[in-house]
């Protein structure tokens, strides 16, 4: 724990208690916003919501944890005796992550063969990318969090190389009318996760001196990054969802092609 100015100590504070009045709402979207699509994507919008839903109980017990941690009384800032618990972070990635990239795969509505190749690869993948940071992440060392961070780069470029090239064919079958958006949402999850190395990697450029602005800038970072892959996310794939079911489903929720 390093100490923190109170303008630090309140740019965090603030992140944290906006992050989690976001993700909340977002739940309570995702879900009521069930009805407006047909029945084969409200799974994918089930899981969108569990992933902001859990995301919302994670960033509540961060803001406990938080204030616990340190306290502010007359713009001044103390450290108290409690340690601030970062570990919630990565049981929520651990949890939310996978889920991630399988309700971009159902919201697809691929073969369900393929759907389930794709959904167990990108989700054993990403929750190894998440196991194997956590060492790096609580290491005491810049040489013990460069060589974890680099053991989870290589399921992370496993997971772009399949959104990228795995799903290109994929994303060809799909109506043209969402071929843009499900791009789109490809594009938005590689760009945010492509965030968290930068925000792992910024402790490399700190010292003991510049302690509070690290922890600082790790903690924002993070925040804005699960703020856009999750809540960013999960209303492309909503607006995806709604826009397939107008092309498949009609008024009534009867799918328009019919089968004899």
């Amino acid at each position: 724990m390093h100490s923190l100015t109170a303008g630090q100590f309140s740019l965090v504070y603030n992140a944290f208690s906006f992050t989690f009045a976001a993700m909340a709402a977002a739940t309570l979207f995702l879900w009521f916003g069930r009805s407006q699509v047909g029945q084969a994507y409200k799974t994918a919008l089930t899981i969108s919501g569990l992933v902001t839903a859990i995301a919302a109980y994670h960033y509540f017990r961060i803001f406990e944890s938080w204030n616990a941690a340190y306290v502010m009384r007359d713009g001044i800032v103390t450290q108290t005796a409690v340690a601030f618990n970062d570990a919630y972070r990565y049981v929520d990635w651990l949890l939310t992550v996978p889920l991630l990239l399988i309700e971009l795969v159902l919201v697809m509505r691929l073969p369900s063969a393929e759907t389930s190749s794709r959904s167990t690869r990108l989700g054993v993948a990403a929750a190894l990318m998440i196991a194997l940071g956590y060492p790096g992440e609580i290491a005491g060392d810049i040489a013990t969090r460069a060589l974890w961070g680099t053991a989870s780069t290589i399921p992370f470029l496993y997971i772009v190389w399949q959104l990228f090239s795995g799903l290109s064919d994929s994303i060809g079958r799909q109506p043209e009318g969402v071929r843009g958006l499900i791009k789109g949402a490809r594009l938005l999850t590689f760009a945010s996760w492509g965030f968290y190395p930068l925000v792992y990697m910024i402790p490399f450029i700190g010292d003991g001196a510049s302690g509070g602005a690290v922890t600082t800038a790790v903690q924002v970072g993070y925040t804005l990054a699960d703020l856009i892959s999750k809540v960013g996310l999960g209303v492309l794939v909503y607006n995806i969802a709604v826009r397939k079911s107008a092309i498949e489903y009609d008024h009534a929720g009867t799918p328009r092609a019919v089968t004899a």
